[in-house]
């Protein structure tokens, strides 16, 4: 009876085109497009300014305090060089502390403001 009720109930969903929300695709950036970044709130974010003059916010998925005070490095592994939010990690150079991107927000530049 039960095989019957989940049989008729995905032939329903089908009929009337209920599907599953698709999941946001991840953003990414190429990081030989990186001209400049600023780390920010005490290593809980990177902004990064890229050579399009785009710039995007990482909001890392755990404060980093130490990146305020040291480099790091990271280790991508696709050919297109790009590293993707929620998905890769990055090593500080002195401690070995592990930090990971969180999510990615496209900024928009502050343009200077005119003397009145």
């Amino acid at each position: 009876m039960r095989t019957v009720f989940t049989s008729a109930l995905l032939a329903a969903s089908l009929l009337f085109g209920v599907t599953p929300a698709l999941a946001d695709p991840s953003v990414c950036i190429n990081t030989r497009d990186i001209m400049s970044q600023k780390v920010e709130n005490r290593g809980a974010s990177i902004l990064f300014k890229m050579r399009d003059g785009t710039q995007w916010r990482n909001t890392l998925k755990g404060a980093c305090p130490d990146l305020v005070f040291e480099g790091y490095v990271w280790v991508v592994r696709n050919p297109d060089s790009s590293v993707c939010e929620n998905e890769q990690s990055m090593r500080l150079l002195k401690s070995g502390e592990i930090c990971m991107l969180g999510k990615f927000t496209k900024m928009t530049p502050t343009l200077p403001q005119r003397p009145g």
